[in-house]
């Protein structure tokens, strides 16, 4: 679990609805309120709940971030590539590089494990919102973030007796408009089974990110264990190795990470003036200094390669919405929506001007957001550090005490990932590191009393160097043995990173503090108001925006116009020879060059739908109105980055990678007749 605080507000869902019901082929839609009668008149036919069961029984979400599907009776999940791309390093040697050249585990007991990797699927769905909202009642606040914190706690705890095989999650919907508890099964042991040539995966490189056409096999496979062995999952999708039709009806199921579709005036400035611009700017240093140092040793240059590619993405992703942001007529075109249900509410005296609750608070965070986004230092010994120091501190308090993170739905996993053996470099800690306490004191200024907490009296340099080389945190053993030694283990221990954590720990802590009581809990109130405005004014016909659970988005196969020429939905196997120039990075995977011959170069390799997704639904199933899977989500076109903020239909496309592709990857390129066996059987 990263201790790195990301507000709410800012990079988690909005808390609010769309202005009006979606249009086109918009909505990431909640399965228990999927708009059967909308898709009907849009399309002539819409799935059944039969349909909708056994589709949600089969997504999967990956604790790591992205979506996924189970496709055999033996828990084997399709996945992109680089949603399990860490995994595949983390395995990788400098004598046995399986990032590069791929891998597949022809054996069950050759399945490689995924450290801090878990496996989720919905159970239930049910709605809250009564309890939660009673228990807030009339409170304010702090007082409020309190109540609402322990009686979702008490939900939690209730939903889920047995932690080692589920997860409760109590999610806020409509800005507190609604609260649902997600169940989830969880499977805890993820094993690597299946992973094409890095070089498959990242054909184009940085350059074809977020573009189309794309020739990428963005594929992988993993299996859900338990006690041992494979989990038995007879509900899961049928595996359907062909190409798109034009125009057919497509969904995509998986668990869209955030969206604020529907920020006031006020919350898109505070993004376009300080959280984007800061974000875009800090991170480009940030690829360059691994950039460089990559350059200087082939180690560094595998052991930091899965860490730039997620660099390069966060980066495009973020120069897109400040582009989106920098749009006068997309802009406007918010502006007007936000002005429009502004003037459906005047005289509403039950919603009141939740418009200026929300301009008040950001102006308050305005006061101290730099201080808050540079509170804790990056890299991964670190952030162990800090985990262990809180886990010692949260676990014995009251839920209405606890920092966001440390719940008791929550603890599982984070103790999952503090103790879970993967390779750390430190090199790269003590980069990454180094760069977060220089950008700190880079924006809050050598004087700030905070910047003074964070480095005393040393650089960023000495102090990154110092805390990195004198850590024992990187061995699973030591972390394991401060976990279980408790709060009396923290405090004794002389460990420089531990020393550290607890240096800095109350000062953070009071900054969420001060969070809790001037941003979450106006903004959390005011955003429910926002909701009941809407729903008064566009009824209960939309969906809310993204929070990282599961979602269903349907649409079709379809190209798009880019200056007067008709963009195809759809690549080939053969043209990824085409594409190819023999230069980085697009050289051609060496399984390709040595299965040419073989290799059916009609296949559909990639293609294009009209789905509304963003990020956290790579990996999620395409699937058909026959409910069978026929690709993998993986990308967006670039036109796709503005809509964190909003869909357009005309434009906005999902990248997808074809069955067909990945069918004719485990009979040709990497043949695994095991794997096609599974897939194929009934």
């Amino acid at each position: 679990m990263s201790v790195r605080r990301i507000r709410s507000f800012l990079f988690a869902a909005c808390l609010s609805l769309p202005l009006s019901a979606a249009n086109a082929d918009e909505g990431m839609w909640t399965f228990d309120a999927f708009p059967a009668a909308k898709m009907q008149s849009d399309y002539g036919w819409a799935p059944d709940q039969a349909w909708l069961d056994k589709v949600r029984a089969s997504a999967v979400r990956l604790t790591g971030g992205c979506s996924a599907s189970f496709v055999s009776r033996q828990a084997l999940i399709l996945t992109n590539h680089h949603c399990v791309a860490t995994c595949v390093e983390q395995n990788s040697t400098a004598s046995n590089n399986i990032l590069k050249a791929g891998f597949t585990a022809r054996t069950k007991d050759e399945e490689l494990k995924c450290a801090g990797q878990q496996a989720e699927v919905v159970t239930a769905i049910a709605d809250v919102t009564p309890r939660v909202k009673a228990a807030i009642g009339s409170a304010t606040g702090e007082a409020a973030i309190k109540a609402r914190a322990a009686i979702i706690s008490e939900i939690e705890k209730a939903g889920c007796t047995d932690t080692s095989k589920t997860r409760c999650q109590v999610v806020s919907l409509y800005g507190g408009g609604q609260y649902k508890l997600y169940i989830y099964r969880k499977y805890s042991d993820v094993r690597l089974v299946w992973a094409p040539e890095a070089q498959a995966a990242q054909f184009g490189g940085d350059p074809d990110n977020f573009n189309f056409p794309r020739y990428s096999m963005d594929a992988s496979f993993l299996r859900a264990y338990e006690d041992g062995k494979p989990v038995a999952t007879p509900q899961h999708l049928e595996w359907n190795p062909r190409g798109p039709k034009d125009g057919e009806a497509t969904f995509v199921v998986g668990n869209p990470g955030s969206t604020q579709r529907m920020f006031t005036s006020e919350q898109l400035a505070f993004q376009r003036e300080l959280a984007v611009p800061i974000t875009v700017t800090t991170y480009s240093e940030l690829r360059g200094r691994l950039i460089a140092a990559m350059a200087s040793d082939p180690a560094k240059a595998r052991e930091a390669a899965e860490t730039l590619g997620g660099i390069e993405n966060s980066l495009k992703v973020y120069i897109g919405r400040q582009k989106a942001l920098g749009d006068p007529v997309f802009v406007g075109k918010l502006a007007a929506a936000d002005a429009e249900l502004k003037a459906r509410s005047q005289g509403n005296s039950a919603i009141g001007n939740p418009w200026a609750d929300i301009a008040s608070a950001m102006n308050a965070y305005r006061d101290f957001y730099i201080a808050d986004r540079f509170s804790l230092p990056s890299g991964d010994l670190f952030n162990y550090a800090m985990t262990l120091v809180r886990l010692a501190s949260e676990r014995g308090k009251p839920a209405a005490e606890r920092l966001p993170g440390y719940s008791d739905s929550a603890i599982p996993l984070a103790e999952k990932r503090l103790t879970d053996p993967r390779p750390i470099y430190p090199w790269l800690d003590a980069l990454t590191m180094e760069w977060s306490l220089s950008k700190a004191r880079e924006y809050l200024g050598a004087d700030h009393p905070q910047t003074k907490i964070l480095l005393g009296k040393e650089s960023p340099e000495a102090l990154a160097k110092r805390l990195v080389a004198g850590t024992q945190l990187a061995d699973p053993a030591v972390r394991r043995a401060l976990l279980d030694g408790g709060a009396k283990a923290i405090a004794a221990s002389k460990d420089p990173m531990i020393v550290y954590a607890r240096s800095i720990d109350a000062n953070d802590r009071a900054l969420q503090k001060r969070y809790d009581e001037l941003v979450d809990a106006p903004l959390t109130a005011a955003q429910a108001k926002l909701a009941d405005a809407r729903f008064a004014a566009y009824g209960s016909s939309a969906y809310p925006d993204a929070t990282f659970t599961l979602r269903i988005s349907y649409g079709k196969v379809a190209g798009w116009t880019e200056n007067g020429r008709q963009v195809p939905t759809r690549t080939t196997l053969g043209g990824t020879f085409d594409r190819a120039t023999g230069f980085e990075p697009f050289d051609l995977p060496p399984a390709f060059v040595s299965n040419k011959a073989r290799i059916d170069k009609e296949a559909t390799y990639d293609f294009v739908t009209t789905n509304d997704i963003i990020g956290g639904n790579s990996g999620s199933p395409v699937i058909d109105r026959a409910g069978t899977v026929i690709g993998a989500a993986f990308d967006g076109n670039i036109h796709s980055l503005g809509g964190n903020y909003g869909y357009d239909g005309t434009i906005n496309r999902t990248v997808v990678v074809s069955t067909d592709a990945v069918e004719e990857a485990l009979r040709n390129i990497y043949p695994a007749p095991h794997l096609l066996a599974e897939l194929h059987a009934r």
